[in-house]
């Protein structure tokens, strides 16, 4: 007996798309595949991976992203971060993109967006290109067929990579745009190829709906002890950190690399895949990952390949340093089945310090867990951009800055809240430089990151003896076994003291200054914990 592909009381023409010459819907990996290649959009690798390349759009586009200003979000958006769309620019493009796709083929994928069945999104993706429809398939959760049967799209995707916006007609910044309107629940994107715009997209939609329901939404992977999910742990961080690395350990169960809500009871993943990085990817260091790149099915977008015996180079940049490769999250053996887990025990932030100040772990009180988390520090490093001869701060908010809507004290309180009520402990790991800065210490040794990480999941570390830190306040452990205690000091790593002095408090003023932003917006203990 055949699965049914689509609600028949859920056509496209319901969402007044008419008029396109052929609409695919939910079709399965195979098919994609056979689409992809057939209409020449990729090229089958070894092992039958999909390879794509995105042309001049190699990553997201963050200036080029508008929230529709409409009545009903007026007072909840955060704007300053959000750039308005007005509604009738909004609906010109619409209108536009919609005639542009008449008689083109189309990709429909009903997925859902959530672990949980109780806060889940239904989302319905419209794409251009049969590889999107892939990706999409892979990184959101795909409905059984009886689900299938019943499914009624909340909030529908139209990406169209061969449309280009008008900016004067349009009301954006170029032929690139992704607007989001809550009102219409629509989200139009154009004039990109990059398939994480799909993914983000979602991600902000569940940024703004959750907080209204109590559940905080999360840019963190997630594991938890095998057998045991109400021993969970969340990982925030940004670029560079190690979130994916770190949470990807084979002693724990993987819950999800990227995108998590945390309810009353537990937390659960967003996804149902993973988009990696593949810069320097090791057989070594991340077997489950690389093996992925030669899985069928897995999207490998731009990757530099050889075109003669089709393998991939892991260090060639030469497209973009943000190459990367998506698959479904079964593809990772330790996976979870279900994608949920209880409350965090722990909650760990990473910070990748180039300024060699922060130690390799702290203990957080809560109000300093939001400071930590509205601040989102991490480091530019010299060489990384244009102009960077010395390291830069980078404070992104909420670990996540360009995928919230809202105003970044309302998913501080909730973690806040949401910490006090499950009682889990905090902690700050810095997988950044230790002896010196960038360019005279080194990197912190991710042997010792993980020792350090294994007594806090299990709960040894809270037995040892702390100390105060006297830049930021937090408690530091003293001696831990396994660890050399040298590394838990780290002006002991320095070779001068007085520099590390001043390079302490250079950094601790950068802190400062970049909280005053949220010091009338935060409770008077959390102020006092950022600027005293």
């Amino acid at each position: 007996m055949s699965q049914p592909r689509v609600n028949p009381n859920c056509r496209l023409e319901d969402q007044g798309i008419s008029g396109v010459g052929e609409a695919h819907y939910n079709q399965n990996e195979a098919q994609l595949m056979e689409a992809a290649l057939t209409r020449a959009e990729a090229h089958l690798g070894l092992g039958g991976p999909l390879l794509v390349t995105t042309g001049a759009k190699t990553g997201r586009s963050p200036k080029d992203k508008f929230v529709v200003r409409t009545p009903g979000v007026e007072d909840t958006i955060w704007w300053e971060n959000n750039p308005p769309m007005e509604p009738e620019a909004f609906e010109r493009l619409h209108q536009d993109m919609l005639k542009h796709l008449e008689g083109r083929e189309v990709f429909v994928q009903d997925l859902f967006a959530g672990a949980d069945p109780r806060h889940r999104l239904d989302v319905r993706v419209v794409a251009e290109l049969a590889w999107h429809g892939l990706f999409i398939r892979h990184l959101l959760r795909r409905p059984e067929a009886s689900e299938l049967a019943e499914f009624t799209p909340e909030f529908t995707i139209i990406n169209c990579p061969s449309f280009k916006a008008d900016p004067k007609r349009h009301g954006c910044r170029s032929e690139t745009v992704i607007a989001l309107n809550f009102e219409q629940k629509l989200i139009l994107i154009a004039n990109t190829e990059y398939a994480g715009e799909n993914k983000k997209s979602v991600f902000t939609l569940l940024n703004y709906l959750l907080p209204a329901k109590g559940i905080m939404p999360m840019h963190c992977s997630a594991n938890h002890a095998p057998g045991d999910t109400s021993d969970a742990a969340i990982f925030f961080g940004l670029s560079g950190t190690g979130k994916t690395t770190l949470s990807a350990d084979p002693s724990r169960t993987l819950v999800g690399d990227d995108e998590h809500g945390w309810t009353d009871d537990g937390v659960f993943n967003f996804e149902g895949g993973c988009y990696a990085k593949t810069i320097n990817l090791s057989a070594v260091a991340e077997p489950e990952i690389y093996a992925t790149t030669s899985r069928f099915g897995t999207v490998i977008e731009n990757m530099v390949y050889d075109p003669d015996t089709l393998e991939l180079d892991f260090a060639d940049n030469s497209i973009t340093e943000n190459m990367r490769c998506a698959y479904p999250l079964d593809a990772i053996s330790n996976a979870s089945e279900t994608g949920r887990a209880g409350a965090p025990k722990n909650v760990i932030m990473l910070t990748s310090d180039a300024y060699g100040v922060m130690p390799p772990i702290a203990r957080l009180t809560p109000e300093q867990a939001m400071v930590h988390f509205l601040s989102g520090f991490t480091s530019k490093t010299p060489g990384t951009e244009d102009g960077v001869v010395e390291p830069q701060p980078t404070f992104s908010t909420c670990f996540g800055a360009p995928f919230m809507p809202r105003r970044p004290e309302v998913y501080g309180k909730l973690l806040q809240e949401k910490i006090g009520q499950s009682g889990a402990t905090c902690w700050l790991v810095n997988t950044g430089w230790t002896g010196g800065p960038f360019g005279t210490g080194k990197r912190m040794p991710i042997a010792a990151t993980r020792a350090l990480l294994a007594a806090a999941l299990d709960g040894s570390l809270n037995g040892v003896k702390f100390r105060t830190d006297p830049n930021f306040g937090f408690e530091v452990p003293v001696e831990v076994p396994g660890v050399d205690s040298k590394l838990l000091d780290p002006r002991g790593t320095w070779a001068d003291g007085a520099g590390y002095d001043a390079q302490a408090e250079k950094l601790v003023g950068m802190f400062r200054e970049n909280f005053k932003q949220y010091a009338d917006k935060v409770d008077e203990d959390v102020r006092a914990a950022a600027i005293g």
